[in-house]
């Protein structure tokens, strides 16, 4: 009887030693939200951002697309490059940061990027390093 309950033991102490089994790796979440927003966002809108393209008149942007917590807005800026030149141009903002293309007298299109840094203001700098001073339309 003490055999039985030696092997018994035994195999209970074997399989609880068993190494566990690692968890399956948890499901990626699909998203059409980029984590960087870049000049070529504001050239089109994808099916995805379609569905929740929304247009409000009361506020100062053109449209914006996405979810609560998670919008991505497109605004009509104007303002001026570090020479004192007239710049204006179209931008796409996802919380703090953003970008888009500006226009000046002297140049077709330049890509920057962009921060708001109060209230409608935003400073915008483009890959030459050169800094712009925007306010949204």
């Amino acid at each position: 009887m003490q055999k039985n309950y030696l092997i018994l033991f035994l195999l209970f102490t074997f399989y609880s030693c068993k190494k566990a089994a690692s968890p399956p790796p948890l499901p990626q979440v699909n998203s059409f939200y980029k984590s960087v927003i870049t000049a070529d966002d504001r050239k089109t809108i994808t099916p995805e951002e379609a569905k929740t393209y929304h247009v409000n008149k009361t506020y100062q942007y053109e449209y914006r697309t996405g979810n609560p917590g998670n919008y991505e807005y497109n605004y009509d800026v104007k303002g001026i490059n570090s020479r004192g030149d007239s710049v204006c141009g179209n931008i796409n903002v996802q919380g703090k940061y953003g970008a888009g293309i500006l226009t000046t007298d002297t140049v077709a299109e330049v890509e920057i990027n962009t921060e708001w840094i109060s209230y409608g203001k935003l400073k915008a700098t483009d890959k030459q390093g050169n800094e712009y001073h925007l306010i949204v339309k």
